[in-house]
This record gives C-alpha cells, sequence and structure tokens, in this order.
C-alpha cells in the first residue's frame, strides 16, 4: 500500500499562520471598508443642499415612471450592441490583416487600410454620427437605410478602425520563425495566417479588444443624438415631463450593470494572461 503524507509540525504551524493571516486580512478589510463608507454617508447626506440633490437625481416616485421606458430603450443599445461588437471585430480583423500583407503589388491595399485606421482613428466619434446620420440621409438617395443603421455603421467604421490596430499588434508579436516554420511544412500563406498566426494573435490581445468592447458599449447610447429612443434618449424625454434628472441616474446604472459582466470577464483574461507570461498557472 502507497504510505500516506503527513505533513510535519513545523509545514501544518505555517499552514495554520497562514490561515490566520488570511482571516486578519480579511476582517481588517471589511472593518475599514464598512468604517470608510459610513463616513462617506454621513458627510454625503450631512453636506448643505443634500435634499435638493436628493430631490433632483435621486427622486424614487420620478425612477419608479421612467422605468419601464428605459429598460425598453435599453434592449435597442444590447441589439446594437451585438450587431457593432461583431461587425467591428470582423472588419477590424480584415483591416488588420490587409496591413500585414507583404510584397509590392499589395502596397495599394496597405495604404488604403493605413489611410482608413489613420482617419477613424483621429476623428471624434460624435462627428462620424453626425456626417452618417444627418449628412447621408440628406443626400436623399433612394435605398438610404434607417438612422439606427446609419448610427450603428459610424460606431462600426469608428471602433473597427482601433480594433484593426489591435489584432495588428497581435499578429506582428508572433515570431517570425513560426511563418517560417509553417511554410517549410508546405502551408500556404493562407493557411499560415489561419492555423498558426491568427489564434496565437488574438489570444494575445484579448484583454484590449474586451476594453473596446466595453467602450463601444458606452458609445452606443450616442446614437440616440440621431433620434432613435434608446436608453438615453428616453431618460430625456422623462427627464424634460418631469423636469428632474433622476432618469439619468436610472439609465446610467442600468449602463453599468450593462457592462459589469463584461468588465468581470476583462479583469479575469488579463489576470489570466499575466499568470501565463510570467510563468504561473
Amino acid at each position: 500500500m502507497t504510505a500516506i503524507h503527513e505533513p510535519s509540525e513545523i509545514q501544518r504551524g505555517r499552514i495554520a499562520y497562514r490561515r490566520r493571516q488570511t482571516v486578519r486580512s480579511v476582517l481588517l478589510a471589511a472593518a475599514s471598508t464598512a468604517i470608510v463608507g459610513t463616513v462617506l454617508v454621513v458627510a454625503v447626506t450631512g453636506a448643505p443642499g443634500w435634499e435638493r440633490v436628493k430631490q433632483s437625481f435621486f427622486d424614487p416616485q420620478v425612477a419608479r415612471e421612467a422605468l419601464p421606458a428605459i429598460l425598453a430603450g435599453l434592449w435597442l443599445n444590447v441589439r446594437l450592441l451585438v450587431f457593432c461588437a461583431a461587425a467591428s471585430l470582423a472588419l477590424g480583423l480584415l483591416v488588420a490583416v490587409l496591413r500585414t500583407l507583404r510584397g509590392p503589388v499589395f502596397f495599394p491595399v496597405r495604404a488604403v487600410a493605413t489611410g482608413y485606421t489613420y482617419a477613424f482613428r483621429g476623428l471624434p466619434l460624435i462627428i462620424v454620427l453626425y456626417l452618417f446620420t444627418f449628412g447621408v440621409p440628406g443626400l436623399r438617395l433612394q435605398g438610404t437605410p434607417s438612422v439606427l443603421v446609419l448610427g450603428g455603421a459610424a460606431l462600426v467604421v469608428t471602433y473597427g478602425a482601433y480594433l484593426a490596430e489591435v489584432f495588428r499588434a497581435g499578429i506582428e508579436s508572433v515570431h517570425p520563425s513560426q511563418l517560417a516554420a509553417a511554410r517549410s511544412l508546405g502551408l500556404t500563406y493562407r493557411q499560415t495566417m489561419r492555423f498558426v498566426v491568427l489564434p496565437q494573435a488574438v489570444r494575445r490581445v484579448a484583454p484590449p479588444l474586451l476594453n473596446d468592447t466595453v467602450a463601444l458599449q458606452k458609445d452606443v447610447g450616442l446614437v440616440s443624438l440621431a433620434g432613435p429612443v434608446d436608453a438615453v434618449r428616453a431618460a430625456q424625454i422623462s427627464t424634460a415631463e418631469h423636469f428632474n434628472y433622476t432618469p439619468y441616474v436610472v439609465a446610467g446604472v442600468l449602463f453599468v450593470l450593462l457592462a459589469l459582466p463584461l468588465i468581470v470577464v476583462t479583469d479575469w483574461v488579463t489576470l489570466r494572461a499575466a499568470r501565463r507570461q510570467s510563468g504561473g498557472l
């Protein structure tokens, strides 16, 4: 029979000490958090003008009345986010691959891809939205899409430029020896990119990709500038009806709750990547 390993007395003492230190750290963190939270609550609620702030920004009655319309508008933001995130990732990956093409014959393609990334990374998003949602319909062309589609397209082309640079950084981080090894095994350039380079590149740049997706989740609210009734526009309408800013607070809280799962995933992926680079599990 296999002998069961029993920890020594010194090892058991070390384990017990670490447990006590962990419990002590948790208790100290909880106590300090409670003290700081109490001080902040007392300081804020006891400040002059708090009643006016509470009435203008935290009115429960106004929040209850505005919540259904804001939730209905938030569903539009969620659908727009899914479409824009998928399209931006696809466009960014395509542009990144085009920018990494080698050979003089591909110079025009690289030039166009580079010009696109430079232009839309420099343009403010709000200007792109105005050009797409007000300028394009002003042309009165037959078959012009709706303002919502045009606003989504503005978000896609803007964020596609940022994501293209993220993808390009990931592609160029793959060591050239891996490309040479893949080509020596008989893989074509297309197969090398698909099976060797892109899987490594996407894994390496996953944290910044997720960060840009979080930023996109907030910026989909800007489409309300063109008229669609999303969560922001619904909050604006309710604010105008009640002359109270609580609906904006409600919309802001909903956007934060919507972003929390993606933020948690981003932090987890970032921590995992850091542990992998440092040689940890």
